[in-house]
């Protein structure tokens, strides 16, 4: 029997605690809707910020009460004030919508600016960049002529530093070294090597400059928390083609219509849950007791023993058989009698309506008379 009532068990608890748990989401994601909807107001209506939290703070109240008062009363209202209460409603809804859409866009539009802000001083800083290569690319075409040059004077030193001429009484070729050019090859070698290490430093400079940029530019980019944050818009927006505004307000729109919706459906949940937690009262005010199932219990038939004729000894302990069955059904009509009794006055003492108090009694006595009828028709016998 045990694992058979597990299971009811279980149930019963679900019950018991889902009306609590769906009061808890309700509170919190209705709390939550009202209070971006006012914040979003005021910032839409920041002139007159103040008024508009109170006006908003009220209008969301009075919107959970109308979706209250539909759901219980939609029967009993007339039409005209369901037609307008439905109306007021959706507008308030709408409303809502508003307010959150202009708190999270206003979110949004800061990262937006935030995130455009540091995409101008990183162009900024690559603009810088470039200026520094073509700088450094002028400097090393500079560079490499000075290589040239210095080739050019070493070879000179090696080669062009003697003059021949032709002496008139021999009429020879004669060779002879020739001071003044070599000093000068000398000095303009020294020059120019000193121009290509002036050249190398300030290449080297130039290279230092550039990873410094290329180090600022990593930071920035690390560090641009605008950029985290807008990191799912933008890989939809790539992924898309289509701009950062477009699938933020995607998004925001999505979120608005599961958002308000959600808390008022959430709302209206809690209410039936309780409602049907309640116990159930039958239509004199008392709770209802569920019928517990009785074990069936099935009766072998018995063959009835073969008649035999009856002593007088015999007979006398038949009578005393049915004078005993007789006056254990007269003690059991006095008990229902008793308990009809009790019934009619626990309802002329309640109070249900009289409307329903007099079928009850009138019905009540009908079988109190049966009863009673019996019993007559035994003391009879």
């Amino acid at each position: 029997m045990a694992p058979n009532r597990e299971p009811f068990i279980f149930i019963d608890m679900n019950n018991k605690l889902l009306p609590w748990l769906l009061l808890f989401c309700a509170l919190g994601l209705s709390s939550t809707a009202a209070y971006y909807s006012v914040i979003g107001l005021s910032i839409v209506f920041s002139g007159v910020a103040l008024p508009v939290i109170i006006m908003g703070s009220f209008l969301e109240i009075s919107k959970l009460s109308i979706a209250t008062y539909l759901h219980n009363q939609w029967k009993n209202s007339m039409l005209g004030l369901k037609i307008y209460l439905t109306a007021a409603l959706v507008v308030l809804s709408v409303i809502t919508s508003i307010g959150i859409y202009g708190l999270l866009s206003k979110g949004f539009r800061e990262n937006l600016t935030q995130l455009e802000i540091s995409g101008k001083q990183v162009k900024n800083i690559e603009i810088k960049k470039e200026r520094f290569e073509q700088s450094k690319q002028e400097y090393v075409l500079e560079k490499q002529n000075v290589d040239k040059d210095i080739s050019g004077l070493r070879d000179a030193l090696a080669t062009g530093t003697t003059t021949q001429y032709k002496d008139r009484e021999t009429g020879q070729i004669i060779t002879v070294n020739s001071s003044s050019a070599r000093k000068t090859f000398e000095k303009q070698l020294t020059q120019t090597i000193a121009n290509r290490d002036t050249l190398s430093r300030k290449i080297e400079t130039m290279n230092d400059s550039l990873t410094a940029l290329d180090i600022q530019i990593l930071d920035m980019e690390t560090q641009n928390e605008e950029a985290n944050e807008l990191g799912v818009i933008q890989a939809v927006s790539e992924s898309t083609g289509w701009s950062l505004s477009s699938v933020a307000n995607l998004f925001i729109l999505i979120l608005i219509i599961v958002f308000d919706p959600l808390a008022i459906s959430l709302v209206l949940a809690t209410n039936q849950a309780f409602k049907n937690a309640k116990p159930k009262k039958n239509m004199y005010g008392e709770i209802k007791q569920e019928p517990k199932i009785q074990p069936t219990i099935k009766v072998q038939p018995t063959t009835p023993p073969p008649s035999q004729p009856i002593v007088p000894d015999a007979q006398v302990e038949l009578e005393k058989q049915m004078n005993k069955e007789v006056s254990q059904d007269a003690k059991k009509l006095e008990e229902q009698i008793r308990a009809k009794e009790q019934e009619i006055a626990r309802i002329q003492n309640s109070t249900v309506s009289s409307k329903k108090k007099g079928l009850a009694l009138t019905h009540l006595g009908r079988q109190l008379k049966d009863l009673q009828n019996k019993k007559d028709n035994q003391i009879e016998y």
